[in-house]
Order: C-alpha cells, then structure tokens, then sequence
C-alpha cells in the first residue's frame, strides 16, 4: 500500500499517541544503544562499522519517521553518555534523527522490498555518510572534507549492498513474525 508523503507524515504523528509505538520504540532505542556499544567495529578513531541502524530502521517501518526520528535522538544521546567517543557533537545527533526519519519514509505502511531496501541505503550514504558526517567533522575540527577519504568512500561502497541486504532481511523477518502474531 502506498501512501502520499503528506499522509504519511500526518499518519506518523499520531503514533506518538499509541502506547504500542512507544514502548516498541523504546524496546528498539534499547536494542539499537545495545547493538552500537557491543557490536560495533572500530576500525580506527574515524571509521567504524556498526549494525544499529537495523533496529533503527525496524522502528521506522513500524513507529513511521518522527518516532524512529526521536528514537535515533535518544539513541544517540544514550551511547554517548555510556560510552563517550570522542567530543559531544549536535550535528552527529540530527545524523541519528536523520536516520530514523529517512528510514521511516522508505519504509513506514509499505512492505520491504529489496529495491526499497538499496534505495533506502543509498539514500543514507549519499545524506548522511557522505555530505553531512564529513560537514560535522569539518566544523569539528576544520579540516577541508578531509576525512572524506577513499577508505570511507571504499567502506561505503563495500557496506552498501550489504546493508541493503541486512536490513531487508531484517524487516521482511519482523514482517512475517508480525504477521504469525497477528494470526
């Protein structure tokens, strides 16, 4: 079912009314603030590989973008104060927002696709990974998009078909557990 852009932003504010989305959202910001501190991979002070957007992306489709946009704020806000990396930033804080928001667009009221799911990852990296992650670091720390490296470009290159994979794995998973509850 596809729904207008309108629609669906109005449609996903009333989620913050539903106790269901809210708990939902929390169980998953939990999960998420779970996944980055222990399964994320530093491969050095600026380059990580993490799996978080997965339970990110899981509250976008069920919660729609400004609950899955909140649950990124949160998210971001719990792993820093867990476990701090590096100088509190608000611009990597609007990224987790982002995240969430995006997310819930591709995918809040519709059935994962994997087109859908290789949209939704490039829309990611080309936003966030690739114009705003290194504006952050630049206002940081005044290098001149220096830190847009051909290692991130590589790293993104290479995680995009996966990630695509994984998350559309992912919500086609949650898809038919819903699905057997609901029966």
């Amino acid at each position: 079912m596809r729904f207008p852009l309108k629609v669906q932003l109005v449609d996903s504010l009333a989620e913050f009314g539903r106790t269901r989305s809210l708990v939902l959202a929390g169980l998953l910001t939990a999960a998420a603030v779970i996944i980055d501190r222990v399964f994320t991979l530093e491969v050095s002070p600026v380059l990580e590989i993490g799996f978080a957007f997965l339970a990110t992306a899981l509250c976008a489709a069920l919660c729609g973008p400004w609950v899955a946009g909140t649950a990124g704020v949160a998210v971001d806000l719990l792993s820093y104060f867990l476990r701090p990396n590096g100088a509190f930033f608000f611009g990597f804080t609007f990224n987790q927002f982002l995240l969430g928001f995006l997310y819930g667009l591709w995918f809040y009221k519709r059935r994962p696709r994997p087109l859908l799911a290789v949209g939704a990852c490039l829309t990611v990296t080309l936003v966030i990974n690739f114009v705003l992650t290194p504006l952050w670091l630049h206002m940081m720390y005044g290098q001149a998009f220096v830190i847009f490296s051909s290692v991130k470009i590589v790293k993104n290159i290479i995680k995009l078909p996966i990630d695509a994979a994984l998350l559309y794995g992912t919500l086609k998973a949650a898809g038919r557990a819903r699905n057997r509850a609901a029966a």
